[in-house]
C-alpha cells in the first residue's frame, strides 16, 4: 500500500477521523504529526462514537501501530484520559500499539493557564482559541525553553528545565494578568502520576517509521485541523500554532518527502469553521440553521456550534495547490439531502486566489454557482451510481472546480457509510 498524508482542506472539523480510520484497514502505522489535544476526531463504529483528541484515529483497526510525532503537542494529562477512556470501551492500547515521540513537546498546566488568561484579556478581541495550552506550548518549543517528551524520565533534568520556563512565564502571569505564580514543584507532583502511566510508551519513533518504510511497510500520516488554520497558509492570525497543511508531515514525524506517495484531501460538502475569522460563504439565516442542526455541527472538543456556510470551491483550490491533493474525500454529503437547490462558491469578485489579509477575505463578494438538489435519502448507498443524478453532477461540479478526484464519499457518520469510487 501507497504511503499516504490526510489533510483537512477547509477550516478543519471536515471528518479526518473518519477518512483516516477507514484508510487505516492494512496499513502498518498511523502518525499524528502536528496540533495537539485541541483537535477531536471523531469515529463511529457499529454505532458507537469515540471521540479523539491525541492518539491517532488508527487505533480501532487492531493491527495498527499507532505513533504520535514529534511535530504533535502533548497534554499528558489528556493523554492518560484517552488511555482509560479507550480501555473503558474494551479497547486496550498496550504499549507498542501506540509509540509516543521522545522529542514531541509537553502540554503544562501553566501552558493552559496562560492560555486562558491571554484570551480573557484580549474581550472582544479574542481569537478563539480552546484554552488547551496550544500555543503557548509552541512558543515555549520556538523560544527554545520547552519541555520534551523525554525530559519527564528525568526528574532531576525536567526540575531545571522548568525552573527555567517558570521563571519566563510567571513574569507574564503576575506582572500582566495579576495572577499568582506557578510552582516548580507543585507542577513536578502535578506531573508525577501521569509521567508512570505514559513512560512505557515512549520509545524511537524515528527508527520505527523508518524500518517501516524501508520493510516495504505502508504509513498513513494523520493532520489535525485544516488548511485555513495553518500557521503560514490559513486565516491568519484566527489560525493555530503549527503548520497543518501535508508539507508538516515529514517535519513533524521524521520522515523524509520522498516516502509521500498520496495526499488526501477532506472536505465537508459544505463549509463550517468554528471560532471567529472570516469566512465568505457563510450562512447566518435559516438555511445555515438547517445545515447545523441536520449535520450535528457541534465541535467534537468544545461543544461550540459551528458556523456553516455553502462549498467554498476557491479555497478547496488553494487548499489542492498548498497541499499537492492528488485525491479528495468528501464528507457528510447526506446532510445535504432535502434540499431544492445547493450553491457553490465558484470564486471571489475580481480575485483568482484567497486574500492573504484577513480585512480582505472579510470584505470579499462570492460568486455562487446554483445547482438543483435531491431528496433522496444516501445514508444507505453503498456505490457511486447509486447516488441521485443531481448529487453525482454536485460531485463532478466539485471535481471541475477543485480540479482533483474526489475518491472517497461520505454519506453518514459511520464507518460502512463509505463510498470508495474507481476512477
Amino acid at each position: 500500500m501507497p504511503n499516504v498524508v490526510v489533510v483537512g482542506t477547509q477550516w478543519g472539523d471536515e471528518g479526518k477521523g473518519k477518512v483516516v480510520d477507514h484508510l487505516a484497514r492494512g496499513v502498518d502505522a498511523v502518525v499524528r504529526f502536528q496540533g495537539g489535544n485541541n483537535a477531536g476526531h471523531t469515529l463511529v463504529v457499529q454505532g458507537e462514537k469515540t471521540v479523539l483528541h491525541l492518539i491517532p484515529s488508527g487505533i480501532l483497526q487492531d493491527e495498527t501501530v499507532c505513533v504520535v510525532g514529534n511535530g504533535v503537542v502533548v497534554d499528558p494529562v489528556v493523554l492518560v484520559e484517552e488511555l482509560d477512556g479507550l480501555a473503558n470501551k474494551n479497547c486496550g492500547v498496550e504499549p507498542g500499539r501506540l509509540v509516543l515521540c521522545p522529542e514531541a513537546h509537553v502540554i503544562l498546566s501553566v501552558h493552559r493557564l496562560i492560555d486562558r488568561l491571554r484570551e480573557e484579556a484580549r474581550g472582544a478581541q479574542r481569537i478563539g482559541t480552546t484554552c488547551k495550552g496550544i500555543g503557548p506550548t509552541y512558543e515555549d518549543k520556538v523560544a527554545r525553553r520547552g519541555v520534551r517528551v523525554s525530559d519527564l524520565l528525568d526528574e532531576a533534568a525536567l526540575r531545571e528545565r522548568l525552573s527555567k520556563l517558570l521563571s519566563v512565564r510567571n513574569r507574564e502571569i503576575v506582572d500582566v494578568h495579576g495572577a499568582d505564580p506557578v510552582n516548580t514543584e507543585e507542577l513536578i507532583a502535578e506531573l508525577r502520576p501521569q509521567i508512570e502511566r505514559i513512560r512505557p510508551y515512549i520509545a524511537d519513533t524515528l527508527g520505527l517509521l523508518h524500518g517501516i518504510w524501508k520493510a516495504g511497510g505502508s504509513i498513513l500520516f494523520e493532520g489535525a485541523q485544516g488548511t485555513y488554520l495553518d500557521i503560514d497558509h490559513g486565516t491568519y492570525p484566527y489560525v493555530t500554532s503549527s503548520n497543518t497543511v501535508a508539507g508538516a508531515a515529514c517535519a513533524g514525524s521524521g520522515v523524509g518527502p520522498t516516502a509521500i506517495d498520496e495526499v488526501v484531501g477532506v472536505a465537508k460538502a459544505y463549509t463550517t469553521r468554528v471560532g471567529s475569522g472570516p469566512f465568505p460563504t457563510e450562512l447566518t439565516e435559516a438555511t445555515g440553521e438547517k445545515l447545523r442542526s441536520i449535520g450535528h455541527e457541534f465541535g467534537a472538543t468544545t461543544g461550540r456550534p459551528r458556523r456553516c456556510g455553502w462549498f467554498d470551491a476557491l479555497i478547496a483550490r488553494q487548499a489542492a495547490m498548498v497541499n499537492g491533493l492528488t485525491q479528495l474525500a468528501l464528507t457528510k454529503l447526506d446532510v445535504l439531502s432535502g434540499f431544492d437547490s445547493i450553491r457553490i462558491a465558484t470564486g471571489y469578485e475580481g480575485l483568482t486566489r484567497v486574500p492573504s489579509r484577513v480585512e480582505a477575505l472579510e470584505a470579499v463578494v462570492p460568486i455562487y454557482e446554483e445547482l438543483p438538489g435531491w431528496d433522496e435519502d444516501l445514508t444507505g448507498l453503498t456505490e457511486f451510481e447509486q447516488l441521485p443524478e443531481n448529487c453525482r453532477a454536485y460531485i463532478a461540479r466539485i471535481e471541475e472546480l477543485v480540479g482533483v478526484p474526489v475518491t472517497i464519499i461520505g454519506v453518514g457518520p459511520g464507518r460502512e457509510q463509505t463510498i470508495i469510487r474507481s476512477l
